[in-house]
């Protein structure tokens, strides 16, 4: 029998063999085997290295996510790299369907090629492909945490972070900036970056006061005899996406003519190289290349895309190095005259089969875990389906939270966030209540059962359809569409805020949601302070316990009007 070891190493070894050589990524016919030696080789170029890992979301361990099947770019992303999916992102990148790298980028056939292909990701994993380019590279290199990494799994839940913090700095990042870790509040922010030992940069977040810097701005990295400028810029509508009440003492933003003026110092203080270190989103960034003179390199994150290649605005080189730990970004520059005149690049896959896990980061992780392990092992029933997250409108994972609110919280509608963050669990396997922490452990996590009028349930909709397709990119928050139970709708993405939503329809009673009457609604991840309710893991943790099995062919309850 074939082990997935050799599969993998048959399958990929000259899809990554012609990656390196910058000829393709079209996975070729098998041939050499694919190691990790293989996987690690690429034609360094120049003088630095930049290493990019970011949305990490506490996943240390490897895990199966699924790519969206759907992802819709307004103005002007339609269309284009990241909002393109499955054969037209294959096609676009030059991907044979049924590679290693159609499983890891797109979601056709997931199910099946996951059993071939395995778990990706493992900050283990990760720290063996940052330990090899730095014992590569040498002083040309500097490791990027994006952000999104100390949150969302059981264990940082419980730990505030800790056991990520700890394994994190034994990979020695050079800097990182954030989102959600806001949401461990001011004080415990405050706590880990006194003890941090490398630059937590955000130039974007204010004090409410006086509106001084509550972070280092920017940081200048010498590699190699080049002056590398850090620009930090965590995530700008933090405190409209999370509670502003856990960190009420600080202003967030865009704030473009800052970068501007911070770009500008760097420059004139003698930096020969400026990178963006960026939790904005993809869109974001790729405006803010167009508005923002002397950018050198951004390092996107936020919206979790995976783009095989350097997308290119003006000058400007973004990496979008995806999400959970599947992917390491390595972008080799040539900086000479304070210009890049040449580079190399690789969207790494962190396949765990492949690649050898670190053991100093693997022992640090079982010792975080170990208090935890029966808990987080502990079975609560069975899925007969895949269940996954990510798509614009709606995923299975989340039809099943849904579900779980409409039925242990007896109401008639059920709304779930549309987080990107959260593993997928294959189909015939068991559901652990580490799989359920996993899309759920946050630190405002309580269900609630309120009534809402039908008017104010279309404008909450409407209110979260113009965060995600506004046509200025500015507006943007960058996550997916809030997911619905007990009620369907239409959706026409080219309106205008308040005329996306039309069709509102009770599922039960096949009747339009009036606008005058009050319906019972649950839902969970409230932004309001004293928000009460059970915790969503506990809700659907026992929905599972009692409904033994989860089988949910498809998700959709919304129509989307072209």
């Amino acid at each position: 029998m074939v082990s997935r070891r050799e599969f993998i190493a048959a399958a990929s070894a000259a899809a990554v063999i012609a990656s390196r050589a910058g000829l393709s990524v079209r996975a070729l016919a098998a041939g050499a085997k694919l190691t990790q030696d293989e996987l690690l080789k690429f034609d360094s170029v120049g003088n630095v290295t930049l290493v990019h890992l970011t949305d990490l979301h506490a996943q240390v361990m490897p895990i199966y996510f699924r790519e969206p099947s759907f992802n819709i770019g307004v103005g002007a992303a339609k269309g284009i790299p990241p909002h393109i999916v499955d054969a037209e992102f294959r096609k676009q990148f030059g991907i044979d369907a049924n590679s290693a790298l159609a499983y890891a980028l797109t979601s056709d056939d997931f199910k099946e090629l996951a059993k071939s292909y395995g778990a990706m990701g493992g900050l283990d994993r990760v720290a063996t492909v940052v330990n090899a380019i730095r014992a590569e590279r040498g002083d040309r290199m500097l490791f990027l945490d994006g952000g999104d990494t100390w949150t969302n799994s059981w264990v940082s839940l419980k730990t505030q972070g800790q056991d990520v913090i700890d394994a994190m700095s034994l990979l020695k990042p050079d800097a990182m900036t954030a989102h959600w870790e806001f949401t461990l509040g001011e004080q415990r922010v405050r706590e880990i970056i006194d003890k941090l030992g490398f630059p937590f940069l955000a130039q974007n977040v204010r004090d409410t006061e006086f509106e001084e810097k509550v972070f280092e701005a920017s940081h200048v990295f010498e590699r190699n005899g080049v002056r590398i400028g850090v620009v930090g810029q965590a995530f700008p509508f933090t405190p409209i996406a999370n509670p502003r009440w856990m960190f009420p003492n600080w202003s967030f933003g865009i704030r473009e003519r800052e970068i501007a003026a911070e770009v500008e110092a760097l420059r004139s203080g003698g930096a020969d190289l400026i990178v963006m270190l960026s939790h904005n989103g993809f869109d974001v960034d790729r405006k803010l290349a167009e508005k923002v003179p002397g950018i050198d390199v951004i390092l996107a994150g936020h919206t979790h895309d995976a783009i095989p290649q350097l997308t290119k605005v003006g000058q400007t080189l973004i990496v979008a190095s995806g999400s959970n730990g599947k992917f390491v970004s390595r972008l080799d520059l040539d900086v000479q005259d304070k210009k890049i005149a040449n580079f190399s690049y690789r969207l790494i896959p962190i396949f765990s089969d492949v690649i050898a896990p670190d053991p100093a980061v693997r022992t640090a992780i079982e010792k975080s875990r170990a208090p935890y392990k029966a808990e987080l092992e502990r079975n609560l029933g069975h899925a007969n389906s895949l269940l996954y997250r990510r798509g614009t409108f709606d995923g299975t994972l989340d039809a099943m939270i849904c579900d779980a609110i409409l039925a242990q919280r007896d109401v008639e509608i059920a709304l779930s966030p549309g987080f990107r963050w959260g593993p997928s669990i294959l189909p015939e396997s068991a559901i652990t209540f580490e799989d359920i922490t996993n899309a759920t452990a946050m630190t405002y996590p309580a269900c609630y059962r309120m009534k809402m009028s039908g008017e104010r349930l279309k404008a909450v909709l409407e209110d979260v359809a113009d965060n995600i397709f506004n046509p200025d990119p500015y507006y943007q928050q960058g996550g997916d569409m809030v997911r619905c139970g007990g009620i369907g709708y239409t959706i026409d993405v080219s309106e205008g805020m308040g005329r996306r939503i039309s069709n509102l329809t009770h599922l039960k009673t096949g009747k339009p949601i009036e606008a005058a009457k009050d319906y019972l609604v649950g839902g969970w991840a409230s932004i309001n302070q004293d928000t009460e309710g059970p915790a969503i893991w506990d809700v659907v943790a026992n929905y599972i316990s009692d409904k033994k099995t989860v089988d949910i062919s498809s998700p959709s309850n919304v129509r989307v009007k072209e």
